[in-house]
């Protein structure tokens, strides 16, 4: 409920939008007619905070030996403030008022006709922010609400056993890293807030140069942040690009608290002997503190280890094995996440030539004291 006004909005935009488009392309088989502009000239509406300006006519012209009379000026209708595109309009038509002006007539309904057919693509543009912003955050919050996973009966004997089995991503031992939402959602929030303020520069421009206000100036931080914003996005789509999911298989499975958390990462990139993939295993506690518009959540880990991976070449590329000694008392994963829970996160790191490789990994890791069975021995010992 929360999400279809935004996308009520969106869906707004796209139509008027979208209509535009398909008069333009429709319009491109009408012909030119002289007809004579009995008025013309522009309109003021004031608002509470700013003017917006319509232009308008009244013209006569003849088709076919029939008369008709238009009014139609431009694909968009309505009043509006976007550039001076109305009112140097509105001036032309009223220099040329009583005189003769160019119009565009529809050949299967001549009634229907125009002064200016072409796209206003300014207009276009201050509409597709609304199209995106409001219509992508209403459309993106109803396919997370649609793919949200339904609660599980946790009394069930099946999760009883396996409580790790509730979480969808933990029906296997191969897990997926977050770098494929991140990168949505770097990309998404970048685009968001370019699209917010790029209007900005012009109507700073205006601002400076007519009023000669130098203090608006500051309002160029946006567009900069906007900038290191899609520098900071680029970067989480290359690294995608290059490392592909690059999932972790672990063993033991589910990792285990008083045994082992190790296993397995295939990397789709060439062999380098002097490649450092540094591991970082963190039990951590994820809770909420303050209240109202004050709340923030926060991380602590209780206990953290690290180690470079052993790599060698694979059959995909790289290969890296690790194991953790994980000591007994540790909190368990939790398969269900509220204000306050706790989770294991397997963080991988390494400078590489070009792209730099980041991952984190949610994995499933409890008191289970089971131990790894898979791995080489030869490739955990090397592993420091």
């Amino acid at each position: 409920m929360f999400a279809l006004p935004f996308l009520a909005v969106g869906v707004w935009m796209l139509w008027s939008v979208g209509g535009g488009f398909i008069d333009a392309w429709q319009m491109r088989s009408w012909v030119q007619v002289e007809a004579n502009l009995v008025r013309g000239g522009s309109e003021t509406r004031s608002g509470d905070d700013s003017n917006t300006y319509e232009a308008y006519a009244e013209y006569t012209y003849s088709y076919n030996g029939v008369r008709y009379t238009g009014s139609r000026v431009s694909l968009a209708g309505g009043s509006d403030n976007i550039g001076n595109y109305q009112q140097d309009t509105g001036r032309r038509l009223q220099a040329a008022a009583g005189g003769n002006v160019v119009v565009y007539v529809d050949p299967e309904e001549p009634a229907r006709s125009i002064i200016d057919p072409q796209l206003r693509w300014g207009l276009i543009g201050f509409k597709s922010i609304f199209l995106l912003v409001f219509g992508g955050f209403g459309l993106g919050m109803l396919i997370f609400v649609w793919r949200a996973a339904t609660d599980k009966d946790t009394d069930l004997p099946e999760f009883r056993d396996a409580p790790w089995l509730l979480n969808d991503k933990w029906q296997t031992p191969t897990i997926r890293s977050g770098s494929k939402a991140a990168m949505w959602g770097a990309l998404a929030f970048a685009a968001f807030w370019n699209l917010i303020s790029a209007p900005l520069p012009f109507l700073l421009y205006e601002e400076v140069t007519r009023k000669e206000n130098h203090l608006a100036l500051i309002g160029l931080l946006f567009p900069l942040v906007g900038i290191g914003l899609l520098v900071w996005a680029t970067r989480r789509i290359l690294e995608w690009r290059r490392f592909g999911a690059a999932p972790v298989t672990l063993d033991p499975f589910p990792g285990s608290i008083g045994g082992h958390v190790g296993g397995t990462i295939d990397l789709g990139i060439p062999f380098d002997a002097s490649a450092r993939f540094e591991l970082t295993l963190n039990n951590l506690h994820s809770y909420v503190s303050g209240s109202g518009k004050s709340r923030s959540r926060k991380e602590v880990a209780e206990w953290q280890d690290s180690m470079v991976a052993y790599a060698e070449p694979g059959a995909n590329g790289t290969r890296l094995t690790f194991r953790f000694d994980v000591p007994e008392g540790l909190t368990e994963s939790d398969s269900k996440r509220d204000d306050s829970y706790h989770l294991w996160r397997l963080d991988l790191r390494a400078q590489l030539p070009g792209t730099d490789l980041d991952r984190s990994y949610d994995v499933p890791v409890y008191a289970t004291a089971t131990t790894s069975h898979g791995l080489p021995e030869r490739s955990v010992q090397k592993a420091r």
